[in-house]
């Protein structure tokens, strides 16, 4: 069983940055691909970015088209915490933030096909203001 709490520090205005978590809890320590992913009003969720570990200890990032110039997605030394810096912030990013867990088929991480990941966080929502 995997539990994801995703949260976020701060309000914005447009061109500010924000960072966000996502605490990811787990009896097991096996591999994960934790991704980010995006619900904007009135509209369907879609990814945003992915993280999964290598067997070297390093890690493979992937982002969305839309994402890659102004979002970096890391994972906190504990291991335990993945987090979204999201930076140039326009008033459309003002949606709600999900982070989520994979847990087996690893290689899957980057397609960003949400039917792929078994765990969800409830949201955050980010508001971004003009």
């Amino acid at each position: 069983q995997v539990q994801l709490a995703e949260s976020v520090v701060g309000s914005v205005q447009a061109g500010g940055s924000l960072s966000l978590s996502c605490v990811v809890s787990s009896f097991t320590s096996g591999r994960r691909c934790v991704g980010w992913f995006l619900q904007a009003p009135v509209k369907e969720r879609v990814g945003v970015a992915a993280i999964s570990p290598r067997f070297s200890g390093t890690w493979d990032t992937y982002y969305t088209d839309s994402a890659k110039a102004r979002f970096t997605i890391s994972q906190g030394n504990a291991g335990n915490t993945v987090y979204l810096q999201m930076n140039s912030l326009k008033v459309e990013d003002t949606a709600e933030y999900y982070c989520a867990a994979m847990v087996e088929d690893l290689d899957r991480c980057g397609l960003f096909r949400q039917n792929h990941y078994h765990y969800w966080g409830p949201g955050t929502q980010v508001t971004v203001a003009s």
